[in-house]
């Protein structure tokens, strides 16, 4: 008989190397690793793969302000990310970034196959562009003008492109989802697809650009990079091994199709539309399933650095432990509506389940052990009607969790377990060991209440692995037990009767006083900023301009500031120096010339905000009429760099 394991594949959408992920984004890969950890328990051979994406214009932008290559830059973003997907303990199989050698070759060749079979057509493109999400939208797609996506500003953009022909595919999608109900979940996610996207009709995706150079070249035609979405969906095949010709690697041919794309609803259109077309066109196989998790949100909104609501894992962690914050996002998020997270709430967590309920139950049953039998642990069978509630929950939780994780019901798995640890200190509370200790004719039967207690935190235990590994670990450990599999969590007493528990039980979690954490986190805040540095004697890497003739606050109010978008620029012909840009200020559209050509490209001008002397009397450079002025920084080496505001200001916003 074959004992083989069966496999099953998860993924995550792979996080954007444009910064730093806040909590929301961390959420996501918590959230797959207790799915994939649980798996595992359950008997599965489970291939876990997370990773970065990492091409795209908004690096190359980002990039440029830093004044590093894209390459650089993703090098250490993605680095911080992996830090950060570390110091959760999260279990992942494979790390993919999409700027690794395998990956872009492969994805090189997925676009020739496509366009040799027709799939894949050149045309023009001309349509409003999103830069941060990366996506062309059509004026009927926006909502009040702005990214349906982000709720960012477009911008006009025209080009020539590469076009996957989605109208080849979407009957057979069409098809495909009415006949696998499970494959878009959840549901109301599902509805949103078919209702929003497919059935009014698809207009072809462009999977090409040639106004920035940060990509996968086209092989056959080197000015068109790929489109950053072709390029990082095509990472949950690469990843395992897929290969164009057939030579597929052996992780690929045992683990696709995956089992569960684990996503973010925001991007639900690109994983349940544009990949599976993707897949029919390369004759690949579908993924089993979509999910579509809702946002963690901040207070009310959704996070963002532009609002200054962002919360990072790091910042948490160093309040609560790792695995608070995993207990407190997995647990606070609904099925299919939106979490919020504050710091009221995760204190509030922390004291209330994590400190009582499990803290205090696992050391009141330790010390007891000890207390009474010198940390023996032995079931007299001595029973009684009120262990029978107790056994029968205990031995239940294990089919209610899978059932909950079945469907990615995580938040609902967790609180079954916590309801079987409630249950056990409510049968403290009923039996009275204090009580029973008194009378040496009821030493069998306390015996009896405490193995009850030891066998049932185990099984409680057990089941938290998967969620919160470490205290899991931890309380295992001092029961001096191991962790059961989920069929060995069916059967009650397996507990080896006489084991001893540890002498020294630990504290797994502190209450916390949310006014001294509220303390602490505004003087982290504050701590950020330190003035004592810009105090110094002798200041380091300072300029020393003369200074000019003061002026009146009458002669400064005569000039105006506003903050500009740059829509397009090109270099100025015959000019070492010069570039002219197109810059958007309100309703108007300014054309500008700056010497700025050494430090920017054209691609790297367009979509920066920007501060703009807007009232300069026009004049020509290089018979080229400018009419305002770029503000720029310059250091000691002459080198210039853009004025570009800290937030993401609307173009037009007044600098005062």
């Amino acid at each position: 008989m074959c004992n083989c394991k069966k496999p099953y594949y998860i993924t995550t959408a792979i996080a954007y190397t444009s910064g730093k992920p806040h909590i929301g984004n961390t959420y996501e890969i918590v959230l797959a690793d207790s799915i994939a950890r649980f798996k595992r328990q359950e008997g599965y051979e489970v291939f876990f793969q997370t990773g970065t994406d990492e091409h795209g214009q908004k690096i190359e932008n980002k990039a440029g302000a830093a004044g590093i290559t894209p390459k650089e830059f993703v090098d250490g973003v993605a680095a911080q990310i992996q830090d950060i997907w570390d110091m959760m303990n999260t279990s992942y199989d494979k790390f993919i970034r999409t700027t690794d050698s395998y990956h872009e070759e492969q994805v090189q060749k997925i676009f020739k196959k496509l366009y040799e079979k027709g799939d894949i057509y050149k045309g023009h493109y001309e349509g409003l562009y999103c830069t941060p999400c990366e996506s062309f939208f059509t004026p009927s797609q926006l909502v009040d003008g702005k990214c349906p996506d982000c709720g960012g500003e477009v911008q006009p953009a025209k080009e020539e492109a590469y076009f996957l022909k989605l109208s080849n595919y979407t009957d057979r999608l069409i098809e495909h989802i009415k006949t696998h109900p499970e494959f878009i979940q959840p549901e109301s996610r599902k509805n949103e697809m078919m209702n929003n996207f497919l059935l009014p009709g698809l207009q072809d995706l462009c999977v090409s650009r040639t106004s920035f150079k940060w990509g996968i070249p086209v092989s056959f035609d080197e000015k068109h990079v790929v489109y950053v979405w072709l390029d990082a969906l095509s990472n949950y095949i690469t990843g395992p091994g897929y290969d164009i010709d057939g030579n597929h690697g052996e992780l690929y041919n045992k683990f696709w199709p995956a089992d569960l794309h684990l996503i973010g609803k925001d991007i639900l259109r690109f994983h349940t539309i544009y990949w599976p077309i993707m897949l029919m066109a390369l004759e690949v196989p579908l993924p089993k399933q979509v999910f579509g998790h809702p946002w963690l949100l901040q207070g009310e909104g959704k996070m963002s650095k532009s609002k200054g609501n962002v919360l990072y894992a790091d910042e948490l962690v160093q309040f609560f432990g790792v695995d608070a914050v995993r207990y407190f996002v997995l647990h606070e998020m609904p099925f299919d509506n939106d979490g919020v997270i504050t710091w009221e709430l995760m204190v509030e967590r922390m004291n209330s389940d994590l400190a009582n309920t499990l803290g205090n139950l696992v050391n009141r049953t330790i010390s007891m052990s000890n207390k009474y039998f010198g940390g023996t642990v032995r079931n007299a069978g001595v029973k009684e009607a009120v262990d029978d509630e107790l056994k029968d929950l205990a031995v239940k939780t294990a089919d209610k969790v899978v059932t909950k994780m079945e469907q990615l019901r995580v938040a609902d798995a967790l609180t079954e377990i916590f309801t079987l640890f409630k249950r056990c200190n409510k049968y403290i509370d009923e039996t009275m060991p204090w009580v029973l200790a008194k009378e040496e004719e009821k030493k069998e039967r306390l015996e009896t209440v405490l193995y009850n207690l030891v066998e049932s935190i185990t099984i409680g235990a057990s089941l938290l692995h998967s969620f919160m590994p470490e205290t899991a670990g931890k309380i295992l450990a001092q029961l001096n037990t191991e962790l059961r599999n989920i069929d060995g969590l069916k059967e009650f007493g397996r507990y080896p009767d006489g084991n001893k528990v540890t002498e020294t039980p630990e504290i797994l979690f502190a209450r916390l006083d949310i006014k001294e954490v509220l303390e602490k986190v505004e003087a982290a805040k504050a701590a950020e900023i330190k003035p004592e540095e810009a105090q110094k004697e002798e200041p380091v890497n300072v300029i020393d301009i003369p200074a000019k003739d003061e002026i009146s606050y009458d002669d400064f109010m005569k000039l105006q500031f506003q903050v500009g978008e740059i829509i397009a620029c090109e270099e100025v012909p015959k000019s070492k120096k010069l570039l002219c840009s197109q810059v958007r200020i309100g309703s108007q559209v300014k054309q500008i010339v700056s010497g700025i050509k050494a430090y920017y490209t054209p691609e790297q001008m367009v979509g920066k905000k920007v501060m703009v002397l807007v009232n300069l009397k026009p004049a020509k450079l290089a018979g080229i009429l400018s009419e305002g002025m770029l503000l720029c920084a310059e250091n000691e080496n002459g080198d210039l760099a853009l004025m570009i505001p800290e937030k993401d200001m609307t173009p037009g916003a007044e600098i005062c």
